[in-house]
């Protein structure tokens, strides 16, 4: 992640910041903060305070990290050096709007289903190179993270099955090579295919793009087999606010939303400087 950052402020700095070197004095101390414009949950604000620091601004918290944010309030507050503070404030502003954005997000489908046993979780469609930052979002949005990296898990999607040949030639492929200690998933589209990685010993089973009656279909057939309990279910595949509830009812396991994460809207924060009376 730092090294990301580095490269957000390498890209963003260019050959120099012309503006700031042009008109603000070089060693001038001003006072600075970071006021929401928008109402949401609060991500990010560590990884900012440890930014500012590290080029020497020092830094006050007013907002911890996951608190409800509402208009107008004062999330952090900063002194140190303004050619400084200039140069981090879009890197800084940035990612903090986004890591918020996508745990407001987040917090919004747990909250939809709160009192269930269902787990939101997000996916792998993040955006291009922030994709940790994007899971400490969701996390401090009360969602899981799923996988953070191919390495975490063997998760078996349609293009590995269509390399394999069926479902189930996948899975058991993925049980002889694969260590203990890793978990399988797979995804399958169908009842019977569903049907025989849980019986064949897939940790979990997706079901793809799946309505809800289909859903409740391959529930009721577990159940009736006496093998639900085998495999994690989980959900997957354009689930929105208004079906939510149609397939956390039905009592799968965990309903994955990529639209976390890759559609999520970033929350507007400003940053404000002011120049510190000598009086």
């Amino acid at each position: 992640m730092e090294k990301i950052i580095e490269y957000m402020l390498a890209e963003d700095e260019g050959f120099g910041d012309i503006t700031s070197n042009a008109v603000v004095d070089e060693g001038k101390i001003v006072n600075a903060y970071i006021i929401s414009k928008d109402e949401g949950i609060l991500a990010g604000i560590n990884i900012i305070r440890d930014l500012f620091e590290e080029f020497g601004v020092q830094v006050k918290f007013w907002m911890a990290e996951g608190s409800k944010i509402s208009k107008k309030d004062l999330l952090l507050s900063c002194k140190g050096d303004a050619r400084t503070i200039l140069l981090l404030e879009r890197t800084a502003l940035n990612l903090l709007m986004r890591m918020s954005g996508v745990a407001s997000a987040a917090n919004h489908y747990v909250e939809l289903v709160k009192g269930s046993s269902v787990r939101i979780a997000g996916t792998r469609k993040t955006s291009p190179a922030i994709g940790k930052f994007d899971k400490h979002a969701l996390k401090v949005g009360g969602a899981d993270t799923h996988r953070f990296a191919l390495d975490d898990m063997v998760l078996i999607k349609d293009n590995h099955i269509a390399a394999c040949g069926t479902p189930l030639k996948a899975l058991l492929r993925a049980k002889e090579n694969t260590s203990f200690s890793k978990k399988i998933e797979i995804e399958v589209e169908s009842l019977d295919d569903a049907v025989e990685c849980v019986k064949n010993g897939a940790n979990i089973v997706m079901l793809d793009n799946m309505g809800p009656a289909e859903v409740k279909e391959v529930l009721d057939k577990l159940n009736e087999l006496n093998i639900r309990q085998n495999s994690l279910i989980e959900v997957s595949g354009g689930i929105t606010d208004e079906t939510l509830l149609d397939y956390a009812n039905l009592g799968v396991d965990i309903i994955s939303i990529g639209a976390l994460t890759h559609s999520s809207r970033s929350l507007n924060f400003s940053l404000k400087m002011e120049e510190i009376s000598q009086s």
